[in-house]
């Protein structure tokens, strides 16, 4: 009896191309024998909605045609379900496809490791009823992403760099209060960024060494900084080698608490919520394809 793959995609994904790269992945699995159905959700709560229903008719994988927001509304059906999922990458970060292995540049490829059928169990990190794959952001990194979403033009990656520069002038560290497994912490800090995997935003490794079945999060704490510092160091967290920067802290804890002032976290990309909020690991919440 053949499959059922859900390949579930987001037009605006990608800049449009999301669609696109569906076809060509569909037409690479229906070559190996699987039933393709496709779903086309307009936004973030049709996405999610989409992804329920598919888990609920009980497909045999659910594959994520996008970015890391795709993702993200996938694994809120996915989360703890017998069902996996797949990614065939074409967003604008395509920070889980850099963990799992996945071709970024090439749909059909990608979609020839959903055939491979080799699978995993990864952890998730959970905040109240939402769940996230890679991290949450709250701090400077967090306010960029909140002044970009309110910013019409220009697009892309340009819009995120504008953005940055806006808020250098004005950004000053907040006073943050964290809970680390039942131990307090009270420290100001330019940004705290919560790991479930090492990096968001297109390779920005700030959770440097985090590691996706250790049922551990991994909590990056930058002290203040200058801002020519700031603009000094903001490069090495491509390459991860910030964490020699003696602003930089790390702990590795299953559950963590945090609040700050004027501060809206995000997580996949996703806007999550204001602090404060509390932050969990679930062990092997997921499986996927890779």
């Amino acid at each position: 009896m053949s499959r059922t793959i859900a390949l579930l995609a987001n037009p605006s994904a990608g800049g449009g191309r999301a669609v696109a790269a569906r076809e060509v992945a569909a037409a690479r699995l229906r070559d190996a024998g699987y039933l393709c159905r496709p779903l086309t959700g307009a936004d973030a709560v049709e996405t999610t909605h989409l992804a329920r229903r598919a888990v609920a008719d009980e497909v045999d994988v659910l594959v994520a045609v996008g970015g890391d927001g795709t993702v993200h509304a996938a694994v809120q059906a996915l989360a703890g379900t017998a069902v996996p999922l797949g990614v065939v990458p074409c967003g604008t970060g395509n920070d889980v496809a850099r963990y799992l292995g996945i071709p970024r540049d090439d749909p059909a490829a990608a979609a020839d490791r959903v055939v491979a059928s080799r699978r995993r169990r990864i952890d998730l990190a959970r905040s109240g009823a939402t769940w996230f794959v890679t991290v949450l952001a709250a701090g400077f990194d967090a306010v960029v992403n909140e002044r970009a979403n309110g910013m019409a033009w220009p697009r892309g990656r340009s819009r995120y760099t504008l953005a940055t520069l806006a808020e250098l002038r004005t950004f000053t560290p907040r006073d943050y209060v964290l809970d680390l497994d039942g131990a307090a912490r009270r420290t100001p800090a330019m940004l705290v960024a919560v790991g479930n995997g090492p990096s968001f935003g297109g390779g920005l490794r700030i959770t440097e060494g985090a590691v996706l079945d250790d049922g551990l999060l991994d909590v990056v704490v930058i002290r203040p900084m200058s801002r020519p510092e700031l603009v000094r160091t903001y490069p090495r967290l491509y390459r991860g080698t910030h964490t020699s920067h003696p602003a930089y802290e790390r702990h590795r804890v299953r559950r963590v608490t945090l609040a700050a002032p004027g501060i809206v976290a995000y997580a996949d990309g996703e806007r999550f919520g204001p602090l404060p909020l509390t932050v969990e690991c679930v062990p092997g919440a997921l499986e996927v394809v890779a």
